[in-house]
């Protein structure tokens, strides 16, 4: 049903109401659902299981490295509250969690040199976790495959996406590996600098991923990946998305080797930044006119839609055959930390996409979000729910 663009998300609550349900069903009879102060459903919202077992089965060439979370996938409020049979398909991300250790500097240091930081805090962040908990909190049904250690930072990864609205069905915990870190040297104009330590997220995946992650994304709405886990990883849940028709969004960022072409043959599209973007192609993107010869080279590999991240300058769609789509930001009231922005950005771009927007209030809707991401110190964090976006979309 075609709806009016500011009216979309807002009627969707409308129609979910707990009032309005019947011939309601949980979806495994089997399957036992308790309430958490975390998974439950904003405003009696029910979200969909599907027909599927969603529980990983930890397969792997090791199988005592890895331990499975029996945590069950947005509960109801209350434990005689059913689940709607019928939903959306949902946001499924697969990808990476890091502990990010923010250390707040001045400027950068120079070579050999040693600088005092102002403060230093671990808070929750990965491109993978930022992205499932942007979807979570922007009120669509979101899924997280990926992995942590045994360890205090995996705890804190899996609390912060509970508490984002995430299912964490898929999360596994691996005793053979810590979790992931990220060292995030924050200045005061609040752009930053990144270190990664892929920890979890690079080691012990398993060969071949369970046919219940696998069946998770083939149910999905919509995947989104980074490059912060193995490639043939993501090569596994590209092709079954593919194979079921479902669109995968590649962010380029991570790991900087060449991206293998199995991959980008199944992606529908393909988002770095214009320092990715330069990096990937090999040539100059100081300018638009630059960034879309950059682009050309991305058909070649594969890809025919490209969603390009600006920073300060916006975003811009690039469709193969089509005139390019350009969205300027929208300017935020003070630059806190952009740690976080750009998987805020691709995220919220997904979410709309998969509501039905057109491509222009796709870009809108992720600037918005963006905007507001960029105004708090963290990524996770910096999240920002549905109802701030609309209420930026207005005043804007």
């Amino acid at each position: 049903m075609t709806q009016t663009p500011k009216q979309n998300f807002e009627e969707e609550e409308k129609r979910d109401s707990v009032e309005n349900m019947k011939g309601l069903t949980t979806p495994l009879q089997s399957k036992y659902w308790h309430p958490t102060a975390q998974n439950n459903l904003r405003n009696t919202e029910s979200f969909n299981l599907y027909s599927h077992p969603v529980q990983f089965n930890g397969k792997n060439n090791n199988p005592k490295s890895r331990k499975v979370k029996p945590i069950s996938c947005f509960a109801s409020e209350y434990t005689n509250q059913p689940i709607l049979k019928e939903s959306k398909p949902p946001l499924v991300v697969v990808g990476s969690a890091n502990a990010d250790i923010y250390v707040e500097i001045d400027r950068l240091p120079k070579e050999g040199e040693t600088i005092s930081a102002k403060t230093g805090q671990t808070l929750a962040g990965g491109k993978g976790a930022n992205q499932a908990v942007c979807g979570g909190k922007l009120d669509y049904p979101t899924f997280f495959v990926g992995q942590v250690g045994e360890d205090a930072h995996g705890k804190l990864i899996t609390e912060a996406l509970e508490s984002g609205g995430v299912c964490v069905d898929h999360l596994t915990t691996v005793s053979n590996a810590p979790t992931g870190n990220a060292v995030v040297m924050l200045q005061s104009d609040g752009e930053n600098s990144i270190i990664i330590v892929g920890g979890a997220n690079m080691s012990c995946w398993p060969e071949e991923l369970s046919y219940e992650d696998l069946e998770i994304v083939r149910s999905a709405g919509i995947v989104l990946l980074q490059r912060e886990i193995p490639d043939f990883v993501n090569i596994q849940v590209a092709k079954a998305a593919r194979n079921a028709g479902v669109p995968v969004i590649l962010d380029a960022g991570g790991a900087d080797s060449p991206i293998p072409q199995e991959l980008l043959r199944c992606v529908e599209i393909f988002s770095p930044n214009e320092t990715e973007l330069a990096r990937i192609t090999k040539m100059p993107t100081g300018n638009f006119e630059q960034i879309s010869n950059a682009v050309e080279q991305c058909y070649d590999l594969g890809v025919n839609q490209v969603l390009v991240k600006l920073g300060a300058n916006g975003s811009a769609l690039f469709t193969k055959g089509e005139e390019p789509l350009r969205q300027p930001i929208i300017k935020a009231a003070k630059v806190i930390d952009t740690t976080g922005a750009g998987d805020t950005f691709t995220a919220a771009f997904a979410v709309a996409l998969v509501e039905g927007k057109s491509k222009e209030e796709c870009l809108r809707f992720a600037a918005a979000a963006a905007s507001l991401c960029v105004q708090v110190k963290g990524a996770i964090p910096s999240m920002p729910e549905k109802r701030a976006v609309f209420n930026l979309l207005q005043s804007a």
